[in-house]
């Protein structure tokens, strides 16, 4: 990613002045209520009590930007694909917004530099980077208003992320891509779960991918399948599967 350097506001402190570029850098503007990012960076695993006594993390804008992500994509996919029936929208929208790809994706334009996490939990970054993103997109709907959202989603995260066309004809079923994979090869592959971690308000699942008892890709995500898919992904990248 190339980061640009943009004119940061005066009165701003350390702190605000590297969320701020941060922001510039992801969205391309600069945040008018810089409240709204800051609580989007804040996972709950750091959440403090506020006043009222509710605890504040970037959940509530994580629940807004998911929906407002959602509708953007589709409203493009409407757009470029007129004639293709509900079904293949509603398949190419999940290959965009799906979690394994959401991760990814924020760990690519930088998101990774501004969450805030329980840093003594080591894969605790791997699986919240996509929720971090969805968050900061309910912050931008809130201080921008849809237009400006959509125009972001598809301008910097669409369009220089994915080419839609080679994502239509894509397998984005990492898990059965292993497995004809180890049929045509002859290897022995399992799917194992390592641990399953309970947080108050999610779990979080570890997976692992074993080829003739061999240890493979490590994935996380909060079920079972969202796990599996992520260790199958990387197991995929080791193997230089991606590109077959």
């Amino acid at each position: 990613m190339v980061w640009k350097i943009l004119k940061i506001p005066k009165g701003k402190t350390k702190t605000d002045k590297i969320l701020v570029a941060a922001i510039q850098n992801i969205a391309g503007f600069t945040p008018s209520n810089l409240e709204l990012y800051r609580l989007a960076t804040v996972h709950s695993s750091i959440a403090k009590e506020n006043g009222s006594g509710y605890k504040e993390s970037n959940e509530r804008l994580e629940y807004l930007g998911d929906a407002i992500l959602g509708a953007a994509v589709a409203d493009f996919l409407f757009k470029k694909f007129p004639f293709k029936p509900e079904g293949f929208l509603t398949e190419i929208r999940s290959r965009i917004v799906n979690r394994e790809a959401l991760n990814l994706l924020a760990r690519k334009i930088g998101v990774a530099n501004i969450v805030q996490f329980d840093q003594k939990n080591a894969h605790l970054q791997q699986v919240i980077l996509g929720n971090t993103l969805e968050a900061i997109v309910g912050a931008i709907y809130l201080d921008k208003g849809y237009i400006r959202t959509k125009k972001f989603v598809i301008d910097k995260l669409i369009n220089p992320n994915y080419n839609v066309d080679d994502l239509v004809n894509s397998d984005s079923n990492f898990k059965s891509k292993i497995i004809e994979w180890a049929q045509r090869e002859g290897k022995d592959v399992r799917f194992e779960i390592l641990n399953v971690k309970k947080g108050r308000n999610h779990k979080e699942f570890t997976a692992q991918v074993m080829v003739d008892n061999e240890a493979k890709g490590t994935g996380y995500g909060n079920s079972k399948k969202k796990a599996e898919q992520d260790a199958a992904f990387k197991t995929c990248e080791m193997l230089n599967l991606l590109s077959n």
